[in-house]
């Protein structure tokens, strides 16, 4: 059998997403050939006015909306509900970010749509879920980082609070929304039905605790922050260095053992302080004190070949411009460009995900507000003078 195009050839996707959580779903849905249509209201998405680059184009809308198509409907309108409606009802997923019951008021909640779409998939992200005592508060990242318990393990411990450095949370809820909506596609696939998602910041943010959530649970105390290195195996860790930082991953016994025998102290594998991973992470800031007396006498440059040579999983602490200029990231495409009718060549980051018979690719450039209303609304069985009708009454756009 003739392999597809793309692994979701033939999905459609009703995106009434905006910001991050969502879009990044959908995006990810719209790289393996989903047919995902943005709907947006007059004013578009709310990135489409952050990190206006050069030509006067979003940056941070780009980043997660390639691969899609926009229309621009009034929800408030009963019409512009008539038209999501209509949309809906020939969808095979709904993805949604609005607090609950920010649907329902638009007629465009689960129950409603399932009565003339019994398969359709509906998933909302939310910051805290569709029930519960918080459903009804909005979804920030930071917020949700510092409800999640990650806030309380990042940093150094006895300085102020910080955040991750990427928006993991709205990131995290746009997988996890991601992986229940592939897996309820598959329930479908075997019995027709359609089915609820719900997933929200905090529970992402929770969910990614594993590691802090062991120590809790087996009665190890409250985690705390510990700057870069591993609470559970160690040397795993920035390591000074004569011109900057390194990480060093000794996360298992041979490697330790490998590590200290290249520092040319093979008898910290047998020094009570450090003779299991819980003994070094115990002990690990007299750890890092002989380690760095070590490691600050040479350049990052020589410990990265040296630990190469020697089997010793390390790195380089790389800013965001070193990254994308790195060779193997190149290698593995992790840029994708593409033409932008506005503003020429732009770059998105590469989908992470390679399969070798149905690859993701890069169809469609982020859309302009509205760029695609009238095709979308033809498809949907309107009539050229239906959709003059919906434009010029202010119900869709542009």
């Amino acid at each position: 059998m003739a392999q597809m195009n793309f692994a979701l050839d033939g999905i459609k996707v009703l995106d009434f997403s905006q910001a991050v959580a969502g879009p990044f779903c959908t995006m990810l849905l719209g790289d393996m050939g989903a047919d995902v249509i943005k709907v947006e209201p007059r004013d578009g998405d709310m990135t489409r006015g952050m990190m206006i680059g050069e030509q006067g184009f979003s940056l941070a809308f780009a980043a997660v909306n390639r691969n899609k198509r926009s229309i621009v409907l009034n929800l408030k309108e009963p019409r512009g509900q008539a038209v999501a409606r209509r949309l809906a009802a020939q969808a095979d997923v709904l993805v949604e970010s609005f607090r609950p019951g920010v649907m329902a008021r638009f007629g465009l909640d689960y129950a409603t749509l399932r009565a003339d779409n019994p398969g359709l998939i509906y998933a909302s992200i939310s910051g805290f879920g569709q029930t519960g005592p918080y459903a009804h508060r909005g979804g920030f990242d930071l917020v949700a980082q510092a409800m999640s318990g990650i806030m309380s393990v990042t940093g150094e411990e006895g300085m102020p609070p910080v955040k991750c450095g990427i928006p993991l949370t709205d990131l995290g809820a746009g997988l996890m929304a991601l992986y229940g909506i592939l897996v309820a596609l598959f329930h479908r696939q075997r019995t027709g039905e359609g089915q609820r998602v719900d997933t929200s910041l905090l529970e992402a943010g929770i969910a990614m605790s594993v590691w802090e959530a062991a120590q809790l649970f087996a009665g190890r105390g409250i985690p705390k922050p510990m700057g870069s290195a591993h609470r559970a195996v160690g040397p795993y860790q920035a390591v000074q260095c004569s011109d900057g930082y390194i990480i060093i991953a000794a996360a298992n016994p041979r490697i330790w053992e490998k590590f200290a025998a290249l520092c040319g102290h093979p008898e910290w594998c047998e020094d009570p302080r450090f003779r299991t991973p819980s003994d070094r992470v115990a002990n690990r800031h007299a750890l890092t004190a002989l380690i760095e007396a070590v490691t600050r006498q040479h350049s990052r440059a020589y410990w990265l070949e040296r630990c190469e040579q020697a089997g010793i999983p390390a790195g380089p602490i790389l800013d965001y411009s070193e990254v994308f200029a790195d060779p193997h990231v190149r290698e593995r495409q992790m840029i994708w460009e593409c033409e932008h009718p506005d503003t020429g060549a732009i770059r998105t980051v590469g989908n992470p995900v390679k399969l070798s018979g149905t690859p993701a690719r890069l169809r469609l450039p982020p859309p302009t507000l509205g760029e695609h209303t009238r095709e979308v609304l033809a498809s949907a069985g309107y009539t050229a003078a239906e959709i003059e009708s919906l434009l010029a009454d202010g119900v869709a756009g542009p």
